[in-house]
């Protein structure tokens, strides 16, 4: 990673009148992408990530509402369509209409809602270890396969990681688990107008890639990769591979877009 990495800095809207939070990366790039955190994730765990992208990209690392440093209510929020709400006006107030959204894990599902219910909102799309596909597994599972996960991560991760879920609360993170559980995403991306990368790690114990796999087989413009001794959190395993990719990917969509407007 390049010594002039951006550090990245704070950055307040108030959204729904909730102070939200995002760190800010590579201001002097023209083109954006925002970060979508998972389930009582904040947007310190992905400042790897972060980092590795602002070598080409303006980033923002986003907080949903209770999460990170943002603002949230004691059940507020309890549903996705809670997070996507706030994400959708959060787009809005932030001047990022149509700016690439990287969501990881539960991020990636609110990612494809938000693209299925408001396509005007997005652009392209980047989910890394999307839970969702297939449909969630009860809480407990959910919880065990996150315990399961943990020991392959980096250990420098967890702590960072431990602050996140303890901001969170467990009460915000059992009424999220409640409600995706037996959520499946599939149909949304078959709702897509916008090109849309599966990135998941052969080591997850979370997300199967398989089932992403089959998934870009059998719907255009949608696009899988599998990236080999990844864990969960790949965005903080293996954020240069991510950054490659996405970057690629990004690069990619701009190119099929100048080429059919025929400048």
């Amino acid at each position: 990673m390049s010594a002039l990495a951006s550090p990245g800095r704070s950055h307040f809207s108030t959204v729904g009148g909730l102070r939200t939070h995002a760190r800010v990366y590579g201001e002097h790039h023209a083109r954006a992408v925002v970060i979508l955190p998972g389930l009582g994730c904040a947007s310190w765990m992905y400042h790897r990530l972060a980092q590795a992208l602002s070598q080409h990209l303006r980033v923002y690392a986003y907080d949903p509402p209770g999460h990170g440093r943002s603002q949230g209510r004691l059940r507020f929020p309890a549903t996705t369509t809670d997070l996507t709400d706030h994400l959708a006006l959060w787009l809005q107030i932030n001047g990022l209409i149509g700016a690439a959204l990287l969501g990881h894990s539960l991020g990636g599902e609110v990612m494809l809602d938000l693209a299925a219910r408001s396509p005007e909102l997005v652009g392209p799309l980047i989910a890394c270890s999307p839970t969702g596909i297939p449909a969630n597994p009860p809480i407990r599972f959910q919880v065990v396969r996150l315990l399961r996960d943990a020991p392959r991560e980096r250990r420098s991760f967890l702590l960072p990681a431990t602050l996140a879920y303890v901001r969170a609360g467990p009460l915000r993170f059992y009424l999220l688990a409640r409600d995706i559980k037996g959520r499946d995403s599939s149909p949304l991306a078959a709702r897509l107008q916008v090109p849309l990368l599966l990135i998941a790690g052969s080591a997850d114990p979370v997300v199967n890639p398989l089932p992403l796999t089959r998934l870009a087989a059998t719907l255009p413009g949608v696009r899988s990769l599998t990236l080999p001794g990844a864990p969960h959190a790949l965005t903080d395993a293996v954020p240069l591979e991510v950054a490659r990719h996405t970057q690629t990917f990004l690069d990619d969509c701009r190119a099929q877009t100048v080429s059919g407007t025929g400048d």
